[in-house]
């Protein structure tokens, strides 16, 4: 009765396993391709590479667009051609290619070992902050919105200072008057800035008036004769912490990696010693 209700000789089994081998046959070749982006020559070139190239250039902040990804196909598929063209010729065997090939191959390993290095060690939130935080404690002094009208000679910054007593408009005065072309055309406004952002003689004088005073003498530097006002004073500015921690976190790792390679220099063994 069970040899009956199941007829599942050897012929048929041979039969199924035939089809299913014939079914391998056929599906792969679909799936080979599947992986290859083209044929050249009768040698794959698999997708694998446009996918590399592909990470390249969106890791260098190009948006991966249709566009992008038809020209690092055919980029791709002309490398494999120029290759196969340059072996043909013998170049492979070439001492220069060895060479370079080396060269390339020193030089995509360091780059694998620095970005594997950051990966592994990434600058923390709390590193940002610490970092900030010192910036701040290190910046001593005032900052000053100072404004100043600058001339070629002591009796012309003489006779604005004059001007100036008797009820003249400094900013007027700067437009019309001062050689300075940053600050002039703004009536000789600096923005603000702390003392050490100027030389000695200006910021000398410039630190020793209050808000809205105005030198009495003219300032001489190596620019020419001053007469400087200071508009307001005001302790140092720092701006908000999530605007500058693109730019802590960069340094920060750069420091990183300056140390990490410090470190693989120090322990190699080497008779070789280096000019700096």
């Amino acid at each position: 009765m069970f040899a009956l209700a199941c007829p599942s000789s050897p012929k048929k089994s041979l039969r199924s396993a035939a089809r299913l081998a014939l079914s391998a046959a056929l599906l792969l070749p679909l799936l080979a391709g599947a992986q290859n982006v083209a044929v050249v020559n009768g040698k794959a070139v698999p997708k694998a590479r446009v996918e590399t190239l592909l990470e390249q250039a969106t890791s260098q902040g190009q948006p991966r667009t249709p566009e992008l990804e038809a020209q690092v196909r055919d980029e791709v598929v002309l490398r494999e051609m120029f290759v196969q063209e340059a072996e043909r010729h013998g170049l492979a065997a070439s001492a220069q290619y060895k060479s370079q090939m080396e060269l390339a191959r020193q030089s995509i390993l360091i780059r694998e070992l620095f970005t594997d290095y950051q990966k592994k060690h990434p600058v923390s939130d709390a590193e940002v902050q610490a970092e900030y935080d010192k910036f701040k404690a290190q910046a001593s002094g005032l900052e000053y919105r100072t404004s100043h009208i600058l001339v070629e000679d002591e009796d012309q910054a003489k006779a604005l200072i004059v001007q100036i007593k008797g009820g003249a408009s400094f900013e007027d005065l700067a437009k019309k008057n001062s050689k300075d072309p940053g600050s002039g055309e703004k009536g000789g406004d600096l923005d603000w800035a702390n003392a050490g952002s100027y030389v000695p003689e200006f910021s000398q004088a410039m630190v020793k008036l209050k808000k809205g005073e105005m030198t009495q003498t003219p300032v001489k530097s190596q620019f020419g004769w001053h007469v400087i006002k200071v508009v307001d004073v005001r302790d140092p500015q720092f701006p908000p912490l999530d605007e500058v921690k693109p730019q802590i976190q960069q340094r920060l790792m750069q420091l990183k990696m300056a140390q990490f390679r410090d470190e693989i220099r120090a322990k190699a063994k080497t008779d070789y010693k280096f000019a700096n």
